[in-house]
C-alpha cells in the first residue's frame, strides 16, 4: 500500500514542475518511496504493515512449501534468532509463481513454515510476486532494481534502515552464507 505521504509527494511534484513529463514525475515520486510505504497480508493474524518496522532492516524473502529451496526456512529461523534482537526483520512471502511449488492455502503454508521448520517470524500470505499481478511491494522493488527480481523462490531483498535495497541475493544464497550474514551486519550497523 501507497501512505498519505507518498500521494503528497505525488502531488507535489506534479504542481512544482508542471512542464515537466508525467513519467519523469512518476519516477521521481517512486525513488523516494520507500519499502516501509508497504504492508502484505498477514498468513495468520493482522496484516504486516512493513511501516511498523520504519528504521530496521527488512529481508523480504518469496517463499514455497514444494521447492528445493524450502530448506532454507531454518536457515532463515536461524538468521531471525540471531539477529532480531539487533533490529533486523524477516518477512516471509509464500508464492505459487514459480513452478506451482505453493499450492495450498494458508493451513497447508503454515504446516510447513510454521510446523516443518518451526519459523515464528512473520509469514505473509500467498502473494504474487511477479508479473502485471505483482504485489506492489515487489513491483517497487522491480523498478528499483529490474535486473534483480525473482527468478525463483527464496530470492531475498535486503531492506536498509534507509527503507530502500541495500541488497538482493538470489535463490541459491542460502540464509546462512557469509555474504548474506555480511549485509545484514552492515545494514544493521548503520545508525
Amino acid at each position: 500500500m501507497i501512505n498519505r505521504r507518498s500521494i503528497a509527494t505525488l502531488l507535489l511534484a506534479a504542481t512544482a514542475a508542471p512542464f515537466a513529463s508525467r513519467s519523469a514525475i512518476a519516477q521521481a515520486a517512486m525513488s523516494r518511496i520507500t519499502a516501509y510505504a508497504f504492508s502484505f497480508p498477514a498468513l495468520d493474524r493482522e496484516d504486516i504493515r512493513l511501516g511498523a518496522y520504519s528504521g530496521r532492516p527488512l529481508l523480504i524473502v518469496n517463499t514455497a512449501s514444494l521447492c528445493g529451496y524450502t530448506p532454507q526456512y531454518a536457515g532463515l529461523q536461524e538468521l531471525w534468532n540471531e539477529f532480531r534482537d539487533r533490529g533486523l526483520v524477516i518477512i516471509g512471502v509464500p508464492s505459487n509463481d514459480f513452478g506451482g511449488q505453493e499450492p495450498g492455502g494458508a493451513i497447508e503454508i503454515g504446516a510447513t513454515a510454521h510446523g516443518q521448520y518451526s519459523a515464528t517470524f512473520p509469514i505473509a500470505a500467498k502473494t504474487t510476486v511477479v508479473g502485471k499481478s505483482a504485489h506492489p511491494f515487489y513491483k517497487w522493488a522491480a523498478e528499483a532494481r529490474p535486473k534483480e527480481v525473482p527468478r525463483w523462490n527464496f530470492h531475498k531483498y535486503l531492506i536498509g534502515r534507509d527503507g530502500y535495497i541495500a541488497d538482493v541475493f538470489a535463490s541459491a544464497v542460502e540464509p546462512g552464507d557469509t555474504r548474506v550474514r555480511t549485509a545484514v551486519a552492515r545494514v544493521l550497523a548503520e545508525s
